[in-house]
């Protein structure tokens, strides 16, 4: 049987191991710099946006996705484009539960 210790010691152990794994955006994405996609998924959870490409690649695209990540790495701004033109902005706030909530719900992509 384990004492307490012991137990609170493995939760401090498993605790720390999750923490040292976690990444977040601004230790992935370069803040305020626009990446590419030819496709966003705000309902994915956890929320990862994926294999950026270049603007040549995604340009060639019908629609494609220009994510902004903002300097702290907690939000992003989406501006999704069709034929090379601005159809509309949504801002997100990325949750500790690694999904995204929408800060501007009266925008939107429809």
């Amino acid at each position: 049987m384990l004492n307490p210790r012991q137990i609170l010691a493995i939760f401090f152990l498993l605790v720390l191991a999750h923490a040292a794994g976690a990444e977040t955006l601004a230790d992935s994405y370069t803040p305020k710099t626009p990446y590419y996609f030819d496709h966003f998924d705000p309902g994915q959870t956890p929320w990862k946006p994926g294999q950026y490409l270049n603007i040549e690649e995604v340009f060639k695209n019908y629609q494609y996705f220009e994510i902004v990540f903002d300097q702290d790495g907690k939000g992003i701004t989406v501006n999704r484009f069709v034929r090379g033109n601005k159809e509309g902005t949504e801002q997100y706030l990325l949750l500790p539960d690694h999904s995204l909530q929408k800060t501007n719900p009266s925008s939107s992509f429809e």
